[in-house]
């Protein structure tokens, strides 16, 4: 077999074959007057009007039999035969050409009638044909190529195009991100766009990137979230905004996460958590209706029915059913971090109660939850934003959505109190200043935007990606992320 190198040299010297011929390799213009579906689909009537047309793709495949070629070729909508016939119609000359330049990989225009093979396969009888851009590296072979799943990551469009599954995943991602979007909007949502360069890493307890402006002389952060920019809009006269958008967090990198991912985030004025459950099992029933023609799906090979009424669960409940943690509501440090070894958790000098409750909620509670499951009452500790219930100020007015194991949706009242808000500024500010990296700092301008008036309002967080991976019943998230962060090659 030969080499890479030997196989490019190759392509390289049939590129200066046609230089040499005064063709240009690469031309600026194509005509297209069908796409491929197009002639699939009305095929009948294109051939008997015995008119040439024109047709542009990527030759896939190529078969020469003596005076006879034939090739398959793909424009993105539909696959498609050619065949070019020695003395019939092309000239002998450009059958020659077409033989000794074309290959496997190379995008072509040609030209030609419409006609049925003897085995009644749709084809193009060639009468003339173009180069319009010379491949010089070989495709993968659709059995042995790109095995790596880490190349596959890399050379993504090598993957989309020899493995119609993937593309089939990110078409399907992308109407999911239509449907959420128009849901939305039908909600009367208005879709804003906020900054990506931020003077505040604020909105999640999370580890920012951060990033120098060389002329303002400052640092600006990457955002980990955009709640507090809608909240802030809310306080101006919105009643109902989102952004759909990129967010950046500086962590660990597994199965679930990438620094880089798609989040959407909303904010409705004088919306609660019970309200915004309602809104997101709506949602979310109606995008796998949508999506699938029905409510129910298949995930890691269970089945999961949107149909029902989503489950509402409160977080110290599953940590007594799952953990076998007695009293959650009221254990010390020392005991839930004995508790976490015990199931195999690595437990570290500067994280909290919380945080250990929380590491032991996600290995050993989350997996179980197949079925659309609400988490709700959660420690007053776990978020700075979200606001107390009333009848019990220990724990805060947030749900977390689960489904497939997956944690899809964060969600809560929004504490509009600005003393409270101070308040639980700097207890983050507090575990901060003992080490903990993942916190959200004190943001004055945002207390201040408070302090002028906030309505109560109820917020959202959905993780788009996530949500991708349950519809397309895959495990890894770089598997709904076209271009995943990936560990530099060794030497780049």
């Amino acid at each position: 077999m030969a080499s890479l190198d030997e196989i490019r040299n190759t392509r390289l010297q049939k590129l200066k074959l046609l230089q040499e011929k005064g063709i240009n390799p690469y031309p600026v213009s194509a005509r297209q007057d069908y796409t491929l579906a197009e002639v699939v689909k009305n095929f009948g009537r294109l051939s008997q009007s015995k008119k040439a047309i024109s047709l542009v793709g990527r030759v896939m495949s190529l078969r020469a039999q003596g005076g006879l070629i034939f090739f398959h070729f793909f424009d993105d909508t539909e696959k498609f035969q050619g065949a070019l016939k020695r003395g019939e119609k092309v000239t002998n000359e450009d059958f020659l050409l077409f033989g000794e330049t074309v290959d496997v990989g190379d995008f072509i225009e040609v030209r030609g009638n419409l006609f049925l093979t003897k085995r009644k396969e749709k084809t193009i009888l060639v009468h003339s044909w173009r180069m319009l851009a010379k491949s010089l590296r070989p495709l993968p072979e659709k059995w042995h190529g790109l095995q790596d799943v880490e190349e596959r990551f890399r050379r993504r469009y090598l993957d989309i195009l020899m493995n119609p599954g993937v593309k089939e995943r990110f078409l399907l991602r992308i109407r999911m991100i239509e449907e959420i979007r128009g849901f939305y909007n039908a909600a009367g949502y208005l879709e804003v766009e906020l900054p990506e360069l931020q003077p505040l890493a604020g909105g999640a307890t999370a580890r920012p990137f951060v990033t120098r402006h060389n002329a303002l002389e400052a640092d600006f952060y990457l955002p980990t979230a955009q709640e507090l920019y809608l909240k802030e809009l809310l306080a101006g006269g919105f009643a109902k905004v989102y952004e759909l958008g990129r967010r950046f967090r500086n962590e660990g990198i597994d199965h679930l996460h990438n620094p880089e991912f798609t989040m959407l985030e909303s904010n409705e004025a004088y919306a609660d958590a019970k309200s915004q459950r309602d809104f997101i099992e709506k949602l979310f029933r109606q995008v796998v209706k949508k999506l699938f023609g029905k409510t129910k799906i298949i995930y890691g090979g269970k089945e999961i029915d949107f149909g029902k009424k989503f489950s509402v669960v409160t977080f110290y409940d599953l940590l007594r059913r799952w953990a076998l943690i007695i009293h959650p509501e009221s254990i010390t440090r020392s005991e839930v971090a004995v508790r976490a070894r015990q199931l195999g958790i690595e437990v570290v000098d500067e994280e909290a109660l919380e945080k250990i409750l929380d590491n032991i909620y996600k290995k050993v509670v989350r997996p179980k939850l197949i079925q659309p499951t609400f988490v709700v009452d959660f420690s007053v500790a776990t978020n700075p934003f979200a606001k107390r219930k009333e009848d019990d100020p220990s724990l805060i007015d947030r749900f977390q959505l689960v489904i497939g194991g997956l944690e899809l949706v964060n969600a809560f009242s929004e504490t509009n109190n600005p003393l409270d808000q101070r308040e639980r500024y700097l207890e983050e500010d507090k575990k901060g200043q003992a080490g903990e990296a993942e916190i959200s700092p004190s943001d004055k301008e945002y207390l201040e935007a408070m302090e002028y008036g906030m309505p109560p309002n109820g917020g959202i967080g959905i993780g788009i990606d996530r949500l991708a991976m349950l519809l397309t019943d895959v495990k890894n998230i770089k598997e709904v992320i076209l271009f995943p962060t990936l560990r530099p090659r060794k030497g780049e």
